[in-house]
């Protein structure tokens, strides 16, 4: 999993970066909020990001305000860095967005267990996003055989929405994950095939 690390301080900043890589995270460095900012907005952005609070350009309030308001972006598990302890500076962090807080000095036992919270976080939510795109593909599937079809009443051809006429079956088989085979229903049988019909037991249901 692919972690950034915005710090402004280069010290603490390798300090982080060598903690996580131990764990086995692969880690992007930020030097500033700016950085930080336009990585995240990146189309292949890391899906967790600790962020010190206090940095130049941008805080990392801003970049987790502005992380949040993205549309239609995946969700980044975001981690706030900074000294401030206040109930008062934790509420405020937490309401700009932020998932979780460490404050500095940090604990590497505390940091790797925390960044391993965030892993489980957004590993769930990909497996939520994923069951969610299965059922809207299925949810699609059954609303293309609903409504009404109009069906020639000679060959029992289907036409679409294209005007377009179609095979009974190869039209199920295009919408929908059924498949079709060949049988004989018994009226058909006896009509056409008498003989083979005279011999077959007459079936119940």
């Amino acid at each position: 999993m692919r972690i950034l690390i915005a710090e402004d301080d280069p010290i603490l900043r390798r300090l982080l970066e060598a903690t996580l890589q131990r764990s086995g995270f692969e880690v992007t460095l930020a030097e500033n909020g700016a950085l930080a900012w336009e990585i995240l907005q990146g189309g292949d952005a890391p899906r967790l990001a600790v962020l010190d609070w206090m940095m130049p350009e941008l805080d990392g309030l801003e970049v987790c305000r502005r992380t949040r308001a993205m549309p239609g972006g995946v969700y980044v598990y975001i981690i706030m860095l900074t000294a401030r302890g206040r109930k008062e500076d934790i509420v405020e962090g937490l309401d700009a967005g932020a998932d979780d807080y460490l404050t500095k000095p940090f604990d590497p036992h505390e940091l790797r267990a925390r960044v391993r919270v965030g892993q489980r976080i957004v590993g769930l939510e990909r497996e939520l996003q994923t069951k969610v795109h299965e059922l809207e593909q299925a949810l699609s599937r059954v609303a293309q055989l609903q409504g009404l079809l109009p069906i020639c009443m000679h060959c029992k051809r289907i036409r679409d929405d294209r005007q377009n006429w179609h095979r009974l079956e190869a039209y199920i088989q295009d919408h929908s994950e059924a498949t079709s085979t060949h049988s004989l229903c018994d009226q058909c049988l006896a009509e056409h095939y008498p003989e083979a019909a005279a011999h077959i037991p007459a079936r119940r249901g």
